[in-house]
């Protein structure tokens, strides 16, 4: 299956970094979150990826022409320009670069894509989160409803830690980032049917794919929710970044390869 990856917004929220780069290309260790996000996907045989480009995509495409060099032991000869390359750390990617609008929303996004996807089953995620989510186990679940489009839904931590007190303010409980409230989020990352096309309006540049086809989906009862309990983190802030770059430094939970 063909993976899209919608990757051209303009992360206003980490600009300390997406004023130079794109979000997707912001990196943890050294390597941007997009080609970890293409990593989690190939370690199940996806290897073959559309990205969604917009705000700053030539940095995209840039990193993508000359990934083979970027990632080569390689000597060049000066005296007449010839080079030779010793080995190479490259990917079997096939990866599709598509510019999608500067101010394009994501279902337009998604509805300029169409002809890269054709007529097929596809895989859907956003250019900025990381999980250790089972996509096996996503796909058999898919099957199993039947439905348009699977959502993977998450519960995400707290931001700040939670202390219980007695009644004489002794501290007897403190829980580091706990689940909120038992409420469910969007996970991002789906596993769509071709008719999820269906559910695109002909203009929807200005249409948030989270909002009116979702809906119109859940109208229907043609969106199905797969619950994933295992790890999850979008990099939405600069404090995400730097919480992200600490645990690749440790144990990454994400990654699969």
């Amino acid at each position: 299956m063909k993976v899209v990856i919608f990757a051209g917004g303009k992360g206003t929220r980490i600009s300390e970094e997406s004023h130079l780069k794109p979000k997707p290309m912001i990196e943890i260790g050294g390597k941007p979150i997009l080609w970890h996000i293409m990593k989690m996907y190939a370690a199940y045989g996806h290897n073959e990826f559309i990205v969604c480009c917009g705000y700053k995509g030539y940095v995209i495409k840039e990193y993508f022409y000359h990934y083979f060099l970027h990632n080569s032991d390689m000597t060049v000869d000066l005296s007449n320009n010839d080079l030779t390359i010793h080995n190479s750390n490259a990917e079997n990617f096939k990866v599709t670069l598509v510019d999608t609008g500067l101010e394009t929303m994501t279902a337009g996004r998604l509805k300029r894509v169409q002809q890269y996807v054709g007529d097929e089953r596809f895989l859907l995620t956003y250019g900025d989160g990381v999980c250790d989510i089972d996509m096996e186990r996503q796909l058999k679940f898919h099957e199993a409803k039947g439905a348009a489009c699977t959502m993977s839904i998450v519960q995400p931590g707290s931001r700040f830690g939670m202390i219980g007190l007695d009644d004489v303010n002794t501290v007897t409980e403190f829980a580091e980032k706990p689940k909120e409230d038992g409420a469910w989020i969007n996970g991002g990352f789906f596993i769509c049917e071709p008719k999820t096309f269906d559910y695109l309006p002909d203009d929807a540049d200005n249409v948030m794919w989270e909002r009116y086809p979702l809906e119109q989906l859940t109208a229907d009862g043609q969106l199905a929710a797969y619950r994933h309990e295992g790890f999850w983190k979008c990099m939405d802030t600069l404090r995400d970044n730097i919480d992200l770059n600490a645990m690749w430094e440790e144990a990454p939970k994400w990654k699969n390869w």
